[in-house]
């Protein structure tokens, strides 16, 4: 049987291309290339190598290659540098320069903020482009697994166990000790004890640290990656990782802006919103989020702000429910003139005027003495003392006017997941970006997802450019092919008739699309 024939390896070959040549036109290496020139890289802000006996690379070209390599699913220095070395496309992108792993590293290590100025930059390409509705926007957040196991994170109770623990091991050897006999054995334990010593001195050395932070309420440690927390990331999983809060536009799913955290989402939505507005500059649009947005504070912010939210409102607490729901806090209606609440009995409740404060906000308490003599009191409440209490905070108008919105308009809210979700999918589903590849803070942790939004917005950008130019190739050679046929029937009223060439069309389509795509 016969084979195609490879060419010998110690054959001498001239090439008759460049390496220009080597390239389609309509690769993407090409995009990534003149998107980059098109930046003023000195105004972003990205800081110039020191050069150490020889000249700095180009900041441009570290930026192509951090690009190409995140579109490709390539964010290790090491992967990036043996790349340089064997991809075609990399080498016509960074002119066959061959930057070491080092230098690749420092340059995401060194440039979090100019980053995200190159990710307001796709931001910007995507408004030109009308790839941008800024009338529906949708809010979430997704976890990151942090360069920090489990083992490496430590809050008090946590500490508190390792010392108990240490304590226990200590008794044991040194009872050991002494009834051992002979000297190996007393030696063996004193080495233990001396280990365990040493344990016993760095936990309490983290116990203090934990001890002295008090901005949160449970302080928590990590010794690796110092800024990653021990979270839930999805049921009773739990990861050490960081949060990025992201919103996305729902027109064509673009990224309109990421924040990386290491809290969660509670306090999150309001500062979104405001940077959404000075984005967008506009507030005439609608933003959707889930439950664990659902704080009274935030919606303050958004009326503030005069952006409508639609917040999905979360389950009542088992604390809160009533013994039977029909007697919960839902079904007793406020009276805004008189400030007071009418139970579903017709009972009215009032408040004594006093605010009170909880860790977060104030409220005030309204409550009946008609809850002492009530006949369905066992159905109401459980409370043997006062009966009946309801709590009003200061934001409870701004969630009721979240509740409305949301119960009128049903069929919106149903959108948040498709909008949101569309970049998780891709980031990591398919690209397998699940995890931060950086160490050592939350700013290095910033550029990292920094370039990871960078990649999926150009990515975004590309394949909807393209299909959007499939779409009016095809629909104005349909047009065009009208004309043609118009022209024919016109002609053919005359004698002689004049009859047009099958190429004609052919010509005049390729012209036509070399026109449109020029």
């Amino acid at each position: 049987m016969e084979y195609l024939q490879k060419e010998s390896r110690s054959q001498l070959t001239l090439y008759t291309t460049c390496l220009d040549d080597m390239i389609a036109a309509d690769n993407t290496v090409r995009a990534i290339d003149t998107f980059v020139d098109s930046l003023d890289l000195e105004h972003l802000g990205f800081a110039s190598l020191a050069s150490q006996g020889r000249p700095s690379y180009d900041p441009a070209d570290l930026l192509k290659l951090f690009i190409y390599g995140y579109m490709n699913r390539m964010r290790s220095s090491r992967r990036l540098e043996l790349e340089c070395n064997r991809n075609i496309e990399l080498i016509w992108l960074l002119g066959n320069l061959k930057p070491d792993h080092n230098t690749i590293s420092r340059f995401r290590k060194n440039n979090p903020k100019a980053i995200k100025r190159v990710f307001r930059a796709t931001v910007s390409i995507a408004q030109n482009h009308n790839l941008i509705g800024a009338t529906l926007i949708a809010g979430d957040s997704t976890k990151l697994r942090a360069q920090n196991s489990k083992k490496n994170n430590y809050n008090l109770k946590k500490v508190a166990r390792h010392i108990e623990y240490i304590d226990k091991k200590l008794e044991e050897h040194n009872t050991a000790l002494a009834k051992a006999d002979n000297d190996k054995e007393k030696q063996d334990h004193k080495d233990q004890i001396d280990k365990h010593n040493k344990q016993r001195k760095r936990y309490e050395g983290i116990n203090k640290t934990l001890k002295e932070d008090t901005t949160t309420e449970n302080p928590q440690l990590s010794t690796s990656d110092p800024d990653s927390r021990h979270q839930i990331t999805r049921g009773m999983i739990t990861e050490v990782c960081y949060t990025a809060q992201t919103t996305v536009d729902a027109d064509h799913k673009v990224l309109l802006d990421y924040k990386v955290t290491n809290e969660n989402d509670k306090k999150a939505m309001g500062n979104m919103l405001r940077r959404a507005k000075s984005i967008l500059k506009t507030n005439q649009f609608t933003a959707l989020y889930d439950k664990g947005y659902h704080t009274g504070s935030e919606f303050k912010t958004a009326h503030d702000l005069g952006i409508d939210t639609l917040v999905a409102i979360p389950a009542i607490g088992r604390k809160s429910q009533a013994p039977d729901p029909a007697y919960n806090v839902e079904h007793f209606k406020y009276d805004k003139a008189s400030d007071s609440y009418q139970c579903p009995q017709g009972h009215e409740l009032k408040s004594n005027g006093n605010w009170y404060k909880a860790r977060n906000y104030k409220f005030k308490q309204y409550k009946s003495s008609a809850c002492k003599s009530c006949p369905v009191r066992s159905l109401c409440t459980t409370s043997k003392a006062n009966g009946k209490i309801v709590q009003r905070s200061e934001y409870k108008q701004y969630i009721e006017a979240n509740f409305k919105r949301v119960q009128q308009q049903p069929e919106i809210y149903k959108k948040r997941q498709a909008t949101v979700e569309h970049p998780y999918g891709t980031i990591k589903r398919q690209w397998g970006f699940d995890h931060i590849i950086t160490k050592k803070g939350i700013q290095n942790a910033s550029a990292d997802f920094g370039l990871i939004a960078i990649a999926y917005n150009l990515k975004r950008i590309l394949n909807i450019i393209k299909e959007q130019g499939k779409r009016a190739f095809i629909l104005n050679k349909q047009t065009y092919k009208a004309i043609l046929k118009l022209l024919s029937a016109f002609l053919s009223l005359f004698k002689p008739k004049i009859i047009i060439p099958t190429h004609f069309l052919k010509i005049h389509s390729l012209h036509f699309s070399n026109v449109y795509l020029n």
